[in-house]
């Protein structure tokens, strides 16, 4: 089912739902287990299913200077959204009037008098309302209050580590792709369109996929790491390579994308998604061409080794 994106509450017509609300910022194992609750139970109970979230982290407009980088983008939100079933997106726009309303404002603003929730689904460390006074409990009070009923998803863990958006954002800091991965239920990715580069690549006989700067998706530590590239319909093994370009002072950082066993592909303009699996080696600085031409070979057959029995 593909589901509809709305940036304000007028667009959404709908007569009772369920909702989950939330940043959603990396939709993880545990954004998944939220989304399927509320998914089950909206088609169990004949509701609209709802995820309410914003256009920005709330530190953009009460905390700038201690505002985290997102891991996935807008679109890469809404697309695993719908993967999951999810019928309505309402993206709202956080501002200053979204960031006073207190707790039992937002409750009949929002979920009552816009969204005519019967059903809530939220993590256990949701918070709401003005200066993030409400918590879980006082969400509880307000259901039986005003007839909604209330759910609380608990946080999971994978292999020791607790599930969330902070663990992913510091495993992906750290190189840790496939730490990352685990935590997502998926590999990490970045989608954006293939631009024209120096063509540096091609000229030592390793062509790339240079990416635009605009791409979605949290670019990882600078490294060479294993992944794959999908075009289209297709899907290739590729070496890729993130590092900083001396020559680019506004955005520094390149992340381009080498297939492996083809030269012949033109993906220029094309919008490309960069799956990370695995940290093949930290960025080095080399003597002289040769040097680096030899490395990247090797980066090449460490790639194929990682990705040939993967699939």
């Amino acid at each position: 089912m593909e589901s509809t994106n709305h940036k304000d509450f007028q667009e959404l017509k709908v007569q009772e739902t369920a909702v989950s609300i939330g940043k959603f910022d990396a939709i993880h194992l545990g954004h998944r287990e939220i989304i399927n609750k509320l998914v089950q139970f909206s088609r169990g109970n004949a509701l609209a299913s709802v995820v309410l979230t914003f256009d920005r982290h709330p530190n953009h407009l009460l905390n700038p200077e201690s505002t985290p980088t997102p891991v996935i983008g807008a679109q890469q939100k809404r697309e695993e959204l719908e993967l999951l079933g999810v019928e309505h997106l309402v993206t709202l726009e956080f501002d200053a009037g979204i960031a006073k309303l207190t707790p039992v404002e937002f409750v009949q603003e929002v979920l009552l008098s816009s969204l005519h929730a019967k059903y809530v689904v939220v993590g256990s460390d949701f918070r709401f309302g003005s200066g993030a006074e409400g918590d879980v409990s006082a969400l509880k009070e307000f259901g039986q209050q005003f007839g909604f009923e209330v759910d609380v998803m608990e946080k999971l863990k994978y292999e020791g580590l607790e599930i969330s958006t902070s663990a992913i954002r510091n495993a992906l800091l750290q190189g840790e792709v496939a730490v990352a991965a685990g935590l997502l239920g998926r590999n990490h990715s970045t989608v954006g369109i293939v631009v024209h580069g120096l063509k540096n690549g091609r000229k030592l006989g390793y062509p790339t996929a240079n990416i635009a700067r605009d791409a979605e998706g949290m670019l990882p530590k600078d490294g060479v790491y294993a992944g794959w590239l999908y075009a289209g319909e297709n899907k290739y093994m590729a070496a890729i390579s993130l590092g900083t370009n001396e020559s680019v002072t506004a955005v520094p950082r390149v992340l381009e994308a080498h297939v492996l066993d083809r030269d012949d592909l033109d993906l220029y303009d094309q919008v490309v998604k960069v799956e990370y699996v695995d940290l093949i080696r930290p960025n080095l600085k080399f003597s002289g061409i040769d040097e680096l031409v030899t490395q990247i070979g090797l980066d090449v057959e460490s790639a194929r080794a990682i990705l040939t029995n993967l699939g």
